[in-house]
């Protein structure tokens, strides 16, 4: 027997469906409430208890720290796969085979080309200009070089669409770090892997051989796959609500980039070593910084400590933890702020107080130590989290597109002036 929810508003009830979806959640269906009771509405800012779509991409649990992609945790993809493979299964919804991914790595090579024209437009921007804001442009000017619109019911051109996202964002990104460094517009060498092509992008010199260090591109790789997905969140929220309107991968990706971009979002991990720069400032001494956090009237607040889903403990940041020490480890980096980091993450992971009330260091905590420690500018932080969330924001167009959802188009509860009549300007 279906399970139902009954409402009821001025002495009439209605009834409304229950869904259970596969990890047992339940939510109820209200999608013909406005017709039923004759315009009655939900209101929930920020959609906290609204279910926008259904999804078989990524399952998240907060309470219990759960993260998978597929049905796959995120603790054993982070130990046995790899950013590209990962990227496949999330897009495609399998796990590929040596030969599906050897024509995936193939056909992502054969477009790593951005069209020169793409430079131009890079040209106008000034050298102050943020790289997100650079590089949502350049993503969005991907689709006049590529005006077709993509059939959706076209597998070849669905794929095809895909690829070419997929393989220009990383040259895109690493020219929007090289256009703030002022350094020349590189290509890579596509004799390399996805993560290291993309570090030679971004580091490569022309005075000097560029030297890979397996133990960053193993880090690197490691916290794309963190970041490669993460539920309904508001940048990928905002990819599938541009695409119900049919806007374009490349469109969609680039509204997606502009809502990333926010300090609330993809910002954290910046905020996280401006805090740490903030304590460094003022002394070093972050156990004045630790009081200060415990002090409910005083209203600082640890960055990268605690997560606004994980009510426990944020799983990707066990991951991301170890890596951060082994690259900070093979670097030998001796940097203040870093040392500082070091302190506060032992200190909550030891304290009593952070400890009940699971304020834990978090992904954003660890990602920010590890882009500080790469020589990565704060403001590259967010384009570095762009480049891993890309594969999840590609997947959830393709879901959406796929599953033919209507265009998003949320309500309102109206608390405006009613209606009033026109005064002329000179009764005014």
């Amino acid at each position: 027997m279906s399970k139902t929810a009954k409402l009821e508003i001025d002495g009439k009830q209605y009834e409304f469906p229950i869904l259970e979806g596969s990890e047992n959640e339940l939510s109820i269906d209200i999608s013909t409430l406005r017709a039923v009771t004759g315009g009655v509405t939900t209101i929930d800012a920020g959609f906290k208890n609204t279910s926008s779509c259904e999804s078989a991409i990524t399952f998240l649990d907060g309470e219990k720290g759960i993260l998978r992609y597929r049905g796959y945790s995120i603790e054993e993809l982070a130990k046995k796969s790899n950013f590209v493979e990962v990227s496949y299964l999330l897009i495609f919804g399998a796990l590929p085979t040596c030969d599906e991914l050897a024509k995936f790595k193939a056909d992502i090579r054969k477009q790593s080309l951005v069209d020169e024209d793409i430079k131009k437009i890079l040209d106008g921007f000034p050298k102050s200009a943020h790289p997100m804001g650079v590089l949502s442009a350049l993503t969005s000017a991907l689709t006049a070089f590529s005006p077709k619109s993509v059939d959706v019911d076209s597998p070849e051109e669905m794929y095809d669409a895909i690829v070419k996202i997929y393989a220009k964002l990383p040259v895109l990104a690493s020219w929007a770090y090289r256009k703030e460094e002022g350094l020349p517009l590189e290509y890579g060498d596509n004799s390399l892997g996805y993560v290291e092509n993309f570090l030679k992008m971004m580091f490569d010199l022309p005075n000097e051989v560029y030297k890979p260090n397996p133990v960053i591109i193993k880090a690197l790789d490691k916290l794309l796959i963190l970041h490669a997905d993460h539920e309904q969140n508001c940048s990928t929220s905002t990819v599938r609500i541009a695409g119900s309107s049919h806007a374009g991968l490349f469109a969609s990706i680039s509204a997606g980039i502009s809502a990333l971009w926010g300090r609330l979002h993809g910002g954290a991990n910046q905020a996280v070593i401006e805090m740490l720069e903030e304590i460094k400032e003022d002394g070093g001494g972050y156990e004045k910084y630790i009081a200060k956090a415990k002090d409910k009237n005083d209203p600082f607040r640890l960055m990268g400590f605690g997560h606004r889903v994980y009510k426990n403990f944020d799983p990707r940041a066990n991951i991301i933890k170890v890596a951060a020490e082994e690259v900070l480890a093979d670097l030998g980096i001796d940097d203040p702020v870093l040392d500082i980091a070091r302190g506060l993450s032992t200190v909550a992971l030891e304290d009593e107080y952070f400890k009940s009330r699971n304020l834990y260091p978090n992904v954003d905590f660890y990602s920010g130590i590890i882009y500080r420690a790469l020589g990565i500018p704060i403001p590259m932080f967010t384009v570095m989290f762009a480049l891993g969330r890309l594969p999840g924001w590609i997947a959830q167009w393709r879901e959406m597109r796929l599953r033919k959802e209507p265009i998003g188009r949320p309500r309102q509860l109206y608390i405006g002036a009613t209606g009033r009549p026109f005064i002329e300007k000179e009764e005014r």
